[in-house]
């Protein structure tokens, strides 16, 4: 039954896309972006590094997490800052906005328009000099991507480069002050390591999880990298089995 009172939408004619409106940090033009209404965002389960199994593949919030001025191009998520140090705003400008041939990313995106708009935010926040923790969170949405895609070349080499990226953050301390904390970061550097076919490193992120089990807040992850260890030790036991049988 449609509601009837004027201006109002009904449930059934509501729509999973909607328009938010922005300002891009760099030029400060006004625009908007799609996003997609909460109530139809249906997780089914997350892999083990955190991405998100959608049970409608349609509804997927990862395509709208970018957000691309089209205006002058600089592309960025809410995690970016706001400031820009020195020099990056003419850097920008010359190796973005001089190139832009302007266009938009506004309207219902295909899983390769999404993989553009991280592609252009990867670019964007390196030559602002964004956080690494930011720069790896963007690299391992690509990573995601490229896996719904089953293109596993791809998906390797954004994996390395978003494994870089966290190990760079953990090293500087910039994730301080963020959303993400030491244990997450460890995890995922264990997580991506094993993914990537490094299983001493894998093992050594898990351990250092561990080593970190009394003072941390995050038991599921806690739980998640004491599963992930055995599940090395189980996998190197059967190794060397059938290497000698």
């Amino acid at each position: 039954m449609k509601i009837l009172l004027k201006g109002v939408i009904s449930i059934e004619e509501l729509q999973p896309l909607y328009d938010k409106s922005i300002e891009c940090l760099h030029c400060k033009e006004p625009s908007t972006t799609k996003k997609i209404r909460s109530r139809f965002i249906k997780v089914a389960r997350y892999d083990t590094d955190f991405c998100p199994i959608y049970k409608n593949p349609t509804a997927n919030a990862l395509y709208y997490y970018i957000h691309v001025c089209p205006h002058c191009g600089f592309s960025f998520s809410e995690d970016f800052s706001r400031y820009f140090p020195p020099t990056t705003q003419e850097d920008i400008e010359e190796k973005v906005c001089s190139k832009w041939n302007p266009h938009h990313f506004s309207d219902e995106r295909s899983i390769e328009d999404a993989i553009k708009t991280y592609k252009l935010a990867s670019y964007c926040g390196a030559l602002k000099k964004e956080k690494h923790i930011i720069q790896a969170g963007i690299l391992l949405r690509i990573a995601w991507l490229y896996r719904f895609q089953k293109k596993q070349e791809q998906e390797k080499r954004f994996l390395k480069l978003a494994l870089l990226e966290y190990e760079a953050s953990y090293s500087t301390g910039d994730f301080s002050g963020t959303q993400v904390s030491e244990v997450r970061i460890l995890y995922l550097a264990g997580d991506i390591s094993k993914r990537i076919g490094n299983t001493q490193a894998a093992v050594k992120y898990f351990s250092m999880v561990l080593e970190r089990q009394k003072n941390a807040m995050e038991a599921s992850i806690i739980k998640m990298a004491r599963d992930r260890w055995h599940e090395i030790k189980e996998e190197s036991v059967t190794s060397n089995l059938a290497a000698h049988a």
